[in-house]
C-alpha cells in the first residue's frame, strides 16, 4: 500500500500521470490521494516522484 506524504508533496501530478490504474486523483484542495482499492501496488508512482513523497506502508489488518 502506498501513501502520499502531503508535507513533501509539491502537487506536481507526475504520480497521477504515470499511474497505470488511475488510482491517484487530485482532490478539491489540490492535494493528491491514492485510492488503495484501485492501486495495484506496482510502485510506478514512488519511482517517478521527484520529492520522494510517496511511501510504501504495510497494510493494517
Amino acid at each position: 500500500m502506498y501513501v502520499i506524504n502531503q508535507e513533501l508533496c509539491s502537487q506536481c501530478g507526475e504520480c497521477s500521470d504515470i499511474c497505470p490504474c488511475g488510482a491517484i486523483e487530485q482532490q478539491s484542495d489540490d492535494t493528491f490521494k491514492i485510492d488503495c482499492a484501485a492501486c495495484s501496488d506496482c510502485g510506478a508512482c514512488q519511482s517517478v516522484c521527484p520529492f520522494e513523497a510517496i511511501e510504501e506502508k504495510e497494510e493494517e489488518n
